[in-house]
């Protein structure tokens, strides 16, 4: 198996630190508020390489954290007058609806950067104790030169940076020794959270949160480091610098990142008016069609968002869910039991598309390749299983079928639909939920139709609905 390491920009054979097992960290979003897509990627592609490395047999120990305090959780908070910890406790858990949505697995761990800060504090100490760190009026600065290697994962010059420009550059110019040096922990302000330190009051700055966050839950070496390519450059950088200063050893063996993700060829942002949240797709799409989307280029692409390419993905994903559902029908009316000789043959034969599959995953997760491997399973099952099959061999092709599209996390095996009348019955319930202004239970039942693949649309007609 073969990685793209960003260190080292080109692909490396995959040898785990520890036999049969991999230690993978992945940046997770910061929670001031619902997820967008961009921020859906890096977890879709994240989950399917995770999902590889098990059906490879691997103990995979995958951590990914929330960032629940940040400059833009309080902003939030004191624009809605409540606490920090509430913005964030309420976004984690929007987070993590739709992240069930996009069949994304659970991590091992999903450290929080607010439960973590005595791990952190230590750190910024061992750093200052070995010189790599200094103290000035209440912030700790991190001495960039002293770590030689900076710039090894960017491939950025010091040098280079420092005529940069003042863009690259942090707050607080003139209480630095260095225009480089970065925040590691910063004193309170009014109105913000902030823990007792050995340096006064403050919080942690965001780059420390990682260094810590891996270190607890995976060790001080890790496999896997991974993230947006948006993160190589001031975060990754610096993880590194504080993690190995502090540690005296390689923090990871591979950096994997996953290209950015434009809207109808722009570049996504609130200004221009194109910016999605993964909870506004859901209300367009069953958010399998936007993982499926995802999946359809090579992670480290660009990828472009657009009506025409999620229709696409849309049709695409059908094909497979209805090879599926035709198996289900044709297993259920079978009559022979057992596989014929001819079938063995016939299903020994279908390998070759499993084989195509692990070649594309194993040459850098290449999800392109390995969705059209899945395709030409389909075409091989749509003519080649028919109503004379015997049920060992149409159960056999399915399974052959889920176990390849359970990797890329799409889910053929489908729940038994929600029938209209039921629909309608628990529409005239939200109804009645909302004229006696029991919102909680209006939003229940929105979200339980959701998740059945139900979407609603409040019109002045009434209330529409349609599959998704």
């Amino acid at each position: 198996m073969k990685i793209y390491n960003t260190m080292s920009k080109r692909k490396e054979e995959f040898v785990p630190l520890e036999e049969g097992k991999v230690k993978m960290y992945v940046c997770g979003p910061t929670v001031y508020n619902f997820i967008h897509i961009g921020n859906a990627r890096p977890m879709i592609v994240f989950d399917t390489v995770r999902r590889y490395f098990e059906y490879k047999g691997y103990d995979v120990n995958f951590v990914s954290n929330f960032t629940d305090v940040d400059d833009k959780i309080i902003k939030k908070a004191n624009e809605e007058g409540v606490t920090a910890e509430e913005i964030s406790k309420r976004y984690i858990a929007e987070c993590k609806k739709d992240m069930e949505g996009m069949n994304i697995e659970p991590a091992t761990k999903n450290p929080l950067a607010t439960e973590e800060i005595g791990g952190m504090i230590e750190m910024i100490r061992t750093l200052i104790e070995k010189g790599y760190a200094y103290e000035k009026n209440g912030t700790v600065y991190f001495r960039t030169r002293k770590f030689k290697d900076y710039g090894k994962l960017s491939h950025k010059n010091l040098d280079d940076l420092q005529s940069g420009g003042r863009t690259l550059l942090v707050t607080g110019e003139d209480e630095k020794e260095d225009p480089l040096d970065f925040v590691l922990w910063k004193p309170k302000k009014e109105g913000e959270p902030a823990w007792q330190s050995p340096w006064g009051e403050g919080r942690p700055g965001w780059h420390i949160e990682c260094s810590e966050m891996s270190k607890k839950y995976l060790g001080e070496q890790i496999d896997i480091h991974a993230g947006g390519e948006d993160l190589i450059f001031p975060h990754h950088e610096n993880e590194i610098a504080q993690s190995e200063a502090a540690n005296g050893k390689e923090f990871a063996k591979y950096w994997m990142h996953n290209g950015f993700l434009n809207i109808d060829n722009r570049k996504m942002s609130k200004s221009l008016g194109n910016f999605f949240t993964v909870r506004e797709i859901s209300e367009k799409y069953d958010l399998q069609v936007l993982r499926f989307f995802m999946l359809s280029a090579h992670y480290r692409s660009p990828l472009n968002f657009s009506a025409e390419l999620m229709e696409s993905a849309r049709s695409g994903l059908n094909r497979i869910v209805t090879a599926a559902e035709n198996l289900k029908f044709l297993i259920g009316n079978a009559s022979a039991e057992k596989m014929t000789e001819e079938e063995k043959e016939k299903f020994e034969k279908s390998k070759e598309y499993v084989d195509s599959f692990e070649k594309a995953m194993d040459d850098d997760f290449n999800t392109a390749d390995a969705i059209a491997a899945v395709f030409e399973l389909v075409k091989y099952i749509n003519t080649t299983a028919d109503g004379e099959s015997s049920g060992e061999y149409l159960e056999s092709l399915l399974k052959r079928l889920v176990s390849l599209t359970d990797v890329l996390g799409i889910i053929v095996e489908k729940e038994d639909e929600i029938l209209d009348a039921d629909i309608e019955a628990l529409i005239a319930e939200r109804q009645a939920a909302r004229k006696e202004k029991n919102f909680a239970r209006a939003d229940q039942i929105r979200d339980e139709l959701l998740a059945k693949g139900i979407i609603l649309e409040d019109t002045r007609e009434g209330v529409k609905w349609k599959r998704a």
